[in-house]
């Protein structure tokens, strides 16, 4: 996924400027067909019979109030920062002044902020997870605000595109390994096909809200800070899962859990 954000993502920019939206998307389709035929000639026809799975347990765990605030956290989490890479592209060129044909090589920038941030996160989440979850979060919304700013200047543009990527990616393990802990055990493979899922609603809901922002004022530079208030808010639901808990390792009763 790192790589592919890497190559598929600037080469889609340009691919886009030089032939119209519409060869983007004819190109993601000969992908498409190309792994297919790939799949259809490598991948063995016969499987071993899969574990059988309580699929009443599985659903159980994915309605207790940990995972479900864990599913919220990663939504939050990560339409803060699809508000803003949904629209990189204009922001760059309209905010920043760089010309299209800088798009795709500032995007690369973006891509091997993905691996760093990659790296960083999943070593912080198997060492210290609630602080990764937490931390970089905060970190995410630092970056998102103080982009706000950095997008006025070339040269700082460039590297709040590297660092947007870093912070994007370091939580992704983190609020990985988040949601598995609360559904300890049964159920988790369900919960972890969930928290991508969720993942994939943050991407929508951001671009939706970044949108918005556009569309309706206050415009296309307010994208960046309105943007990071949203792992702010998922900072918030995060906190409200580790309170139930603590309340839940102190035994308090269920009213005072909820």
């Amino acid at each position: 996924l790192t790589i592919a954000n890497i190559l598929g993502v600037p080469f889609g920019t340009w691919l886009g400027q030089a032939f119209g939206w519409r060869a983007t998307f004819w190109a993601v389709t000969l992908v498409g067909i190309a792994a297919f035929a790939v799949i259809l000639a490598l991948v063995p026809r016969e499987q071993p019979e899969p574990q059988k799975s309580n699929l009443r347990a599985d659903l159980a765990v994915l309605g207790r109030a940990p995972v479900l605030l864990g599913f919220a956290t990663t939504v939050l989490g990560y339409a803060g920062v699809f508000a803003v890479f949904t629209y990189i592209a204009p922001m760059l060129t309209e905010i920043s002044g760089f010309p299209e044909a800088a798009v795709s090589p500032i995007l690369l920038v973006f891509g091997g902020g993905l691996i760093a941030g990659n790296l960083i996160g999943g070593k912080a989440a198997d060492r210290w997870l609630v602080p990764s979850v937490l931390g970089s979060l905060i970190v995410l919304a630092l970056v998102l605000g103080l982009m706000t700013l950095g997008l006025r200047s070339q040269v700082l543009a460039v590297l709040f595109a590297g660092l947007l990527g870093a912070a994007a990616f370091a939580t992704v393990a983190p609020l990985q390994m988040w949601v598995l802990e609360k559904a300890e055990g049964a159920g988790q493979s369900l919960a972890s096909s969930f928290n991508i899922a969720a993942f994939n609603l943050g991407n929508a809901a951001g671009a939706w809200l970044g949108g918005v922002v556009i569309a309706h004022g206050p415009g296309l530079g307010a994208v960046t800070w309105v943007a990071a208030l949203l792992p702010l808010s998922a900072l918030c639901v995060a906190a409200l899962a580790l309170r139930l808990d603590r309340a839940q390792a102190l035994g308090e009763p269920a009213s005072v859990r909820t």
